[in-house]
């Protein structure tokens, strides 16, 4: 083999891993099919990112060494994704809407090591649509929504979706101003007051006890009914 030739195989033999990561890298620029949207929890802090997207966004590619839990370190909202605890990920359009009653998209919320966790929705109201954990998800016990955020506790995992009106499962708006329930409990115990369903939510009105009433931590609602906790005493007044 002549010199020249060998030169011109090397110079070929260097510049061809040079070749190859030219499209990969050039791909990873444009991003997928569509428009993307990178968002970055920078120090471990909870940042958001405007979207472009008409349906709900969905999670294309784990930029971070966190893994990004979808309820737990990211979530989304129309126009907006939320980023947290280091996450980094690009985001895409995904296929479904925004529908209430569940049918657009899903939001999975985890309870793990058995702590509370918040997931912000900015909906007006969830429902769960599938428990993902061993632990028995029930609302006002140990998953409940207020303020557009699901909170889930003591080992609950589900998905939820947004339900219609002021909470999920629960009679329309404005009941009886007059309707009130008084529950209490006594020697620290749990106790249940029946409650009707047709009023709509309860809302605390008036806390008697020196106990403070906590919705989700000392009172909550399971069925028809409201449940006190821990030393809660409370009047009960339909929202």
């Amino acid at each position: 083999m002549s010199l020249r030739l060998s030169i011109a195989l090397s110079g070929a033999a260097l510049l061809l891993p040079l070749a190859q990561a030219t499209p990969a890298s050039a791909a990873q620029d444009r991003g997928y099919a569509g428009q993307t949207v990178t968002c970055s929890s920078n120090d471990n802090r909870r940042n958001q990112c405007a979207t472009p997207f008409s349906g709900r966004p969905v999670l294309v590619q784990n930029l971070s060494g966190t893994r990004c839990v979808e309820g737990s370190n990211w979530g989304a909202g129309r126009g907006y994704v939320w980023v947290d605890r280091g996450c980094r990920a690009r985001f895409a359009e995904g296929g479904g809407g925004w529908g209430g009653g569940g049918q657009g998209g899903t939001v999975r919320c985890e309870s793990t090591d058995h702590r509370q966790r918040t997931c912000n929705t900015g909906w007006r109201g969830a429902v769960l649509v599938r428990q993902l954990s061993d632990t028995r998800c029930t609302e006002g016990r140990t998953w409940g929504f207020r303020n557009g955020s699901i909170w889930v506790n003591d080992g609950c995992r589900g998905e939820f979706a947004e339900g219609r009106g002021g909470g999920g499962g629960w009679g329309g708006g404005h009941g009886n101003p007059n309707y009130q329930v008084t529950c209490s409990s006594n020697d620290q115990r749990r106790n249940y007051c029946n409650w009707d369903r047709g009023q709509g939510r309860p809302v605390l009105v008036q806390q008697i006890s020196s106990t403070r009433c906590v919705e989700g931590r000392t009172w909550g609602t399971q069925g028809n009914q409201i449940w006190v906790d821990d030393g809660c005493r409370a009047r009960f007044g339909a929202r």
